[in-house]
């Protein structure tokens, strides 16, 4: 089987959690080869529209270092896009893997109705536009009695982009609620564990795989978890994001698929919110 029959399938599939196996391409009734962007299942004229749109603007529209086209997806979107770059970063992936990595559109939610650039000016209105509550700063300037088991994670791509993303996010500092950042440069794995364990963290700012082994070395906790926002839209000097790079998405897909994550993701009202930002 080859890369392009499992991205065909991984888009065939209502959600993109699935993939749908296909051994060769569909065919006309004329016997000629319906093209790939053909084969996808129930799109309307609109959805097709949007589609070519967003890959126009993943291609042609990275301005000042933010990938516009992210903010024009919506879950069912970006479960499409997140599934062709883990194909694209890791080509060898079986169907079995591929299955285990994937994000269901249904996990998540539908931002693209914010207009503002997806920049760091703006994103601590974001986080507040989403966030739901009468009161939504009370809510993000809050953080439970519990060390290391902080109310929202924003994961990013590099250490300094988080330090960057971490001023951002002051306002939602206090001194009962620590907005903390979480990357490995710099800053040796037992160092940020003995940290992560004695503080109490409101909001957490780090790269995937850290934020990965802090969980599994027990210091980051899931059970007041309410929020995770994903720094999409950032793309460094290379034209880099967070899913074009192997080191960055296959941690982050991992992490995001961890039971304990998984289930919160897929459970409404009072589960975990995933956000692309």
């Amino acid at each position: 089987m080859t890369t392009l029959d499992l991205l065909d399938g991984i888009l065939a599939s209502s959600d993109a959690a699935i993939p749908i196996l296909r051994s060769t391409p569909r065919q006309h009734s004329n016997g000629h080869k319906r093209k790939p962007q053909e084969i996808s299942q129930g799109d309307t004229s609109s959805q097709q529209k949007k589609r070519k749109v967003v890959k126009k603007d993943l291609h042609e529209n990275i301005l000042n270092g933010i990938n516009k086209g992210i903010g024009k997806m919506d879950g069912k979107l970006l479960a499409d896009y997140v599934a062709q770059r883990m194909i694209q970063v890791e080509s060898s992936l079986s169907a079995i893997e591929s299955l285990d990595r994937s994000v269901p559109g249904r996990a998540i939610q539908d931002t693209s109705s914010w207009e503002k650039p997806r920049d760091l000016a703006n994103f601590s209105a974001f986080l507040e536009r989403f966030t739901p509550g009468k009161v939504p700063l009370e809510v993000l300037t809050t953080t439970p009695k519990e060390n290391g088991s902080p109310h929202t994670l924003v994961i990013t791509c590099a250490g300094l982009r988080a330090a960057d993303l971490t001023r951002a996010l002051r306002k939602f500092q206090t001194k009962d609620a620590t907005v903390a950042k979480l990357f490995a440069k710099h800053i040796k794995l037992k160092d940020a564990v003995q940290y992560v364990k004695r503080a109490r963290i409101g909001i957490a700012v780090g790269t995937p795989q850290r934020l990965a082994d802090l969980h599994q070395n027990g210091a980051l906790t899931l059970s007041n978890l309410r929020r995770i926002v994903v720094d999409a839209s950032y793309v460094d000097q290379k034209r880099r994001g967070i899913m074009d790079m192997k080191e960055t998405l296959t941690p982050l897909l991992t992490f995001l698929n961890t039971k304990e994550l998984k289930d919160q993701l897929l459970t409404s009202g009072e589960g975990v919110a995933l956000m692309f930002y």
